[in-house]
């Protein structure tokens, strides 16, 4: 590989990502916690009874689960208002498809990962991947499920907490807590999908190196982020 290093994140994005992260790992602990009907719980009836240990009770698990959520929203609108053209450039980055590209993407990426080439080539397509620009397909779709899932959350989550200071009817909050729960769980399964893509993936380990030090190799970017690639390679 290339010893050459491209810049691909600055100390902003990397910060915002490891809140991000660390904010949503919390936020889904002690949300699955808060479950105390060990019939729907999917992890049963001893992690809500860890955490009410661990916290003390029902009543500080909740406060803390809210407040942190409080916290991550806030940040991250305030993020958004300081780099607000980053931001934009960002949703328009991750919103943007070319549908028959990141579908050949999707599919091929896919059987290469979990069956290989030989299996792409009897199915009579070829090895090669689609290019991709700074995020490609999956990352994309991650993404969008992310924004979307994070809003819908933040809206029910002020919708429950509110209730409990002046609103006075629980049909709202019973939706609104069926909802959140619904994004939280597809949220994390996205968020399992992309830790093992990021972290545990050999081929993708020098996107998780770079949300360390900023870099990437040369040709990781040229093989991984092409269409990208092209844009910044001549770039100081």
């Amino acid at each position: 590989m290339s010893s050459k290093m491209i810049h691909r994140h600055d100390k902003g994005a990397i910060f915002i990502h490891w809140f991000n992260a660390f904010c949503w790992i919390f936020l889904t602990l002690t949300g699955l916690g808060l479950i105390s009907n060990e019939h729907i719980n999917p992890v049963g009836a001893w992690w809500p009874n860890l955490m009410r240990t661990i916290f003390g009770s029902g009543e500080t698990l909740l406060t803390f689960h809210i407040y942190v959520g409080l916290t991550w929203a806030a940040v991250i609108l305030v993020y958004i208002l300081i780099r607000f053209r980053d931001s934009l450039g960002f949703l328009k980055e991750v919103f943007t498809l070319s549908p028959a590209r990141d579908a050949a993407w999707m599919i091929k990426k896919n059987v290469q990962l979990t069956l290989g080439n030989n299996a792409l080539k009897k199915m009579g397509m070829t090895t090669d991947i689609p290019p991709q620009g700074f995020y490609n397909a999956g990352q994309k779709v991650f993404a969008q499920l992310t924004v979307l899932a994070g809003l819908i959350m933040v809206i029910t989550g002020i919708i429950m907490y509110i209730s409990t200071i002046i609103l006075n009817n629980p049909t709202p909050v019973a939706w609104s807590r069926t909802i959140h729960y619904l994004m939280a769980g597809i949220a994390f399964a996205g968020l399992l999908v992309h830790i093992y893509m990021a972290a545990i993936s050999r081929d993708e380990r020098p996107a998780f190196k770079s949300m360390f030090s900023g870099l990437v190799p040369e040709d990781y970017a040229k093989h991984h982020h092409e269409l990208w690639y092209e844009e910044v390679k001549n770039k100081p």
